[in-house]
This record gives C-alpha cells, sequence and structure tokens, in this order.
C-alpha cells in the first residue's frame, strides 16, 4: 500500500543492460515478438463487476476456478467503522463465489479472521494480501500477517487503526508482517496454517516481507515475489525480490538480485506462459499499471507493453472511475488466456474491488 505519497515514480531509470545497449539475443527478439499485450484488451466495466460492501472495506484479490464450474475469490475485507488503515490491525480474508470470473460475486464465507478465537495461530493478528493457487492436489493460501510481539486487546487494535501511521504501534505492526501459507484440500475446506513465516527479510530486501505472488515455472520449481523495504535506504523505499524452491509450502531461498529496485512499486500478479517459457508479472506504481517480463523468473525488464493501464476505469454507458488508488492488481487466465484484471480501488471513504473484463 501506498504510505508515503509519492505518485511520479522513477520508471526510466529501470533499464537492463540490454535495454541500455539496445542488443538483445536472437532466441530473446524471437520471445519477445510473442510477448503478451493488455493495453489492447480493456474493456469497460459494468455495475455487475463492481465488488462492494456497505459493512466491509474490500480490497486485495486473488479468484481461481473450482471443481465445481465456478469461480472462486478469496479477498481481503475489513469493518468499515474501524476505518480504512485498519487494513494493519483488522483484515481478514473471505470468500465469494460466482458463474463469472467478472463477477457479480457473493459472499461465502470468512476464511481467516485473527480477531475470532477458533482461528487464533499464536500472535497473529491480521491475515492480508491473499493468493489462492492449485500446486499438486492441493489448494494453498499464501497471505501476510502481523504481530506486536505481546498481547494486545481489540480496543488498543481500534485506537491504532484511527490513529494510522502516527499511532505509537503503526511502525511496530508494520516490521512485524511477514508472508505466511495456509493449505486446505477444498476451496470450501478449513485451511490448515502453518505458523512459519516462508521468508524472513534478506538480501534485496529488509524490514518486512509482504504482497506474495506465486508461480510454477517451467522447471517444475516454485517462484515467490515478495515485496520489502529497500536495504540501506534513508528514505522510503521499496524492493521487489524473488525467492525459488523446489516446494510450494517451505524451502524458500531469497535470491542476491531483486526483481525491481530503485523505483517504487507493489503487488506483484505473477504467472507463466509455459508454451512459450516466458514469465510475467504485472505491478502497480500508483499511477498506472505496469508489466514485467522474464525469459527464466530471475531476470526482469520492461514487457513491450509495458503500461497497461492508467489510473482509471472506463465504465459501459460512459465516463470512468477516477481512483484515489488503484492497486493489488490481479489476472485471472482460463484456457490459457487471461480473462480478467481485478483491481483494489479506493475512492474517497469507499474500497471495493473492480473486475475488468479482457477482450
Amino acid at each position: 500500500m501506498k504510505k508515503d505519497g509519492r505518485e511520479n515514480p522513477a520508471t526510466d531509470d529501470f533499464l537492463t543492460n540490454e535495454e541500455d545497449t539496445g542488443l538483445e539475443s536472437c532466441q530473446d527478439s524471437l520471445a519477445r515478438e510473442n510477448e503478451l499485450t493488455f493495453s489492447d484488451k480493456i474493456m469497460k466495466v459494468k455495475a455487475e463487476n463492481i465488488f462492494c460492501d456497505s459493512t466491509f472495506y474490500h480490497w486485495c484479490s486473488s479468484v481461481i476456478k473450482g471443481e465445481d464450474g465456478k469461480y472462486h475469490l478469496f479477498y481481503s475485507r475489513w469493518k468499515r467503522t474501524y476505518t480504512f488503515y485498519a487494513w494493519l490491525t483488522h483484515s481478514t480474508i473471505a470468500h465469494a463465489v460466482a458463474d463469472h470470473p467478472a463477477g457479480p460475486y457473493h459472499y461465502q464465507n470468512t476464511v481467516l479472521d485473527f480477531e475470532k478465537d477458533v482461528y487464533r495461530k499464536g500472535d497473529m493478528i491480521t491475515a492480508h494480501n491473499p493468493k489462492i493457487k492449485y500446486f499438486e492436489g492441493k489448494y494453498y493460501l499464501y497471505f501476510c500477517s502481523t504481530s506486536l510481539g505481546r498481547d494486545i486487546s481489540n480496543e488498543e487494535l481500534i485506537e491504532t487503526a484511527r490513529g494510522g501511521y502516527s499511532h505509537k504501534n503503526w511502525q511496530p505492526l508494520r516490521v512485524n508482517q511477514r508472508t505466511f501459507v495456509a493449505s486446505s484440500e477444498s476451496l470450501n475446506g478449513e485451511f490448515s496454517i502453518d505458523e512459519k513465516p516462508l521468508l524472513e527479510p534478506d538480501g534485496p530486501i529488509e524490514t518486512l516481507v509482504v504482497n506474495p505472488a506465486i508461480v510454477q515455472g517451467v522447471d517444475k520449481r516454485y517462484y515467490l515475489i515478495v515485496k520489502g523495504d529497500k536495504p540501506g535506504s534513508t528514505k522510503f523505499e521499496r524492493n521487489q525480490a524473488v525467492a525459488v524452491s523446489n516446494y510450494p509450502d517451505r524451502g524458500f531461498v531469497l535470491q542476491d538480485k531483486p526483481v525491481i529496485q530503485d523505483w517504487d512499486t507493489e503487488d506483484m500478479s505473477l504467472w507463466c506462459d509455459q508454451k512459450n517459457s516466458v514469465y510475467y508479472a504485472c505491478f502497480h506504481a500508483h499511477t498506472y499499471i505496469g508489466m514485467m517480463v522474464s525469459s527464466n523468473g530471475l531476470d526482469w525488464k520492461k514487457a513491450l507493453d509495458f503500461k497497461i493501464m492508467k489510473k482509471e476505469i472506463p465504465l459501459y454507458g460512459g465516463g470512468c472511475i477516477l481512483p484515489d488508488r488503484m492497486e493489488r492488481p490481479f489476472v485471472f487466465f482460463e484456457n490459457n488466456a487471461p480473462k480478467v484484471l481485478s483491481l483494489a480501488v479506493k475512492k474517497a471513504d469507499d474500497a471495493y474491488i473492480v473486475f475488468v473484463p479482457l477482450r
């Protein structure tokens, strides 16, 4: 989430050596000819594509098609009465279902809610940033959570949310954020949580490990992109880093080379074109949604179709949504084709998920 108010990331400063010199191998050139494009696929949004609630803020979407033929949305939500800043103190993960990947979605149940004793795991306070995946016969729910290192009452958490960035608890809660995974045999079943974080800050990131995005690569290994703070920075800067493992739920090792640095971005959505051996990641950079590509999941550069969407959402029948914040992009694929780009939108004192159909 944007916390420093910057609106003009220095996107042109992020160039690989190949882009600096204009040199690419023949293999890379051929691969680039087959790169996926998004900016030409954006369609207008209807009311049924907007998932909102009068009681809860909605944020952080991830969609998967179930064995029942329906589309299952896992998303973050928290009570509006706690203020928008309660994403750090009261976020839960809920489950909604639709007959179409672009909605309309209908709430089914809450999957993780650490405010309730029945869900309590260790000293976890929140569940946020969900990504739902199906690997090796099991469903995996990746998410981030935080703690304060001590017992804290709900009243103090509410006070913290209402105080926002200036509250004494904000920074301790922020730096204690880590990425976790839960698993289940069924999308409708109970998810078993591994209380050990998947990663600790290291290498290209420090302080925190959040915003997980994961894919199984061409080599059958698992690639996990996460966000943290840039090491040694004297100002507020975030890095994106990649970790690799032979397993979807353990053994991840952060790589030394960042995915993105020196450029303020967040919230990766990650997938792999197995046929063409190309990895893709889209992200938000505050004023637009961008896309990166990689031939191996480790070395990343700007996609040819780099800025895939401006910070505005066209509406069916005319006009558009002009968000105050447009974040958490997620791309849903079906039959190897992108069908929906979902986005978290904040407009004044409202926050909801928009499902943008793709042509």
